[in-house]
């Protein structure tokens, strides 16, 4: 089940977060997250504006943001172009605690319901991330810029009608 995160399930969400980064350090992708993010005031934000939910299946495994809207980290695309510019939804800071298969698959399900067109991006060295994101229909745009000037690469999802 996906609802909204709430303030009484931020030891769990941390404890998720920490999971993720966790492997993402073990299989080559340690610079993604480093050891701190998201930071515990972003979670809180994301809670109080009812961007951030969790996948509670027994106990929570999996949290997603998904924020409908302008993203300004999208604004500027380098080596391609955005599919659409229709209003569209963005999936962040995706994670799982790995006990449950299937996450990205009901996330990204969840957010279908809330729009036809979507936005991801993630870290080069973030390869299982990057096989999810093409194996679930989403298209190569380009490269944006996280605000420390990071690269990410950038992946849209348009329903087709």
């Amino acid at each position: 089940m996906i609802r909204c995160a709430k303030q009484t399930d931020m030891d769990d969400i941390l404890t998720v977060y920490a999971a993720a980064r966790d492997y993402m350090k073990r299989t080559g992708n340690a610079g993604q997250w480093g050891d701190h993010h998201p930071p515990q005031s972003l979670l809180e934000d994301d809670i109080k504006k009812e961007h951030l939910y969790v996948l509670d299946n027994k106990g929570i495994h999996g949290v997603f943001a998904f924020i409908i809207g302008d993203d300004p980290t999208y604004h500027r695309i380098d080596h391609g172009a955005w599919i659409s510019d229709e209003p569209y939804g963005t999936i962040h800071r995706i994670a799982s605690d790995g006990q449950t298969k299937g996450i990205f698959k009901q996330c990204l399900a969840f957010c279908q319901n809330m729009s036809d067109n979507i936005r991801i991006d993630t870290h080069h060295d973030n390869k299982t991330m990057r096989h999810l994101i093409e194996k679930n229909g989403f298209q190569r745009c380009g490269i944006v810029y996280m605000e420390n000037g990071s690269p990410r690469i950038a992946y849209q999802y348009v329903k087709s009608t």
